[in-house]
């Protein structure tokens, strides 16, 4: 009895992957498919959404709390055109 059952550990043993190439083989073979929660499109896309909610937010914070001035003009394009020159005062050829 106690041959059978050392003859069933040998075996056993001998089916284990014993080295590194061997183990990765089985591992190989036993490769998981990887289910994603959230796709790599939405996350592209929220990141998106995201840096353009923290620039409008940075920009009504700005413009609003930092500045005094009122929150609405900074959807307006002459608040923009006021800016842009302000920026390019010194820039120009002249």
């Amino acid at each position: 009895m106690q041959a059978v059952v050392r003859k069933k550990n040998e075996q056993l043993e001998s089916t284990e992957p014993n080295s590194r190439i061997e183990r990765k083989k089985t591992s190989d073979v036993e490769e998981k498919i990887r289910l994603r929660i959230v796709p790599i499109w939405a996350r592209i896309l929220i990141v998106l959404v995201l840096a353009v909610t923290a620039a409008v937010g940075g920009a009504l914070i700005g413009y609003s709390v930092i500045g005094d001035g009122n929150a609405g003009d900074v959807f307006e394009k002459s608040t923009w055109t006021h800016i842009t020159d302000l920026v390019n005062k010194g820039t120009t050829g002249e």
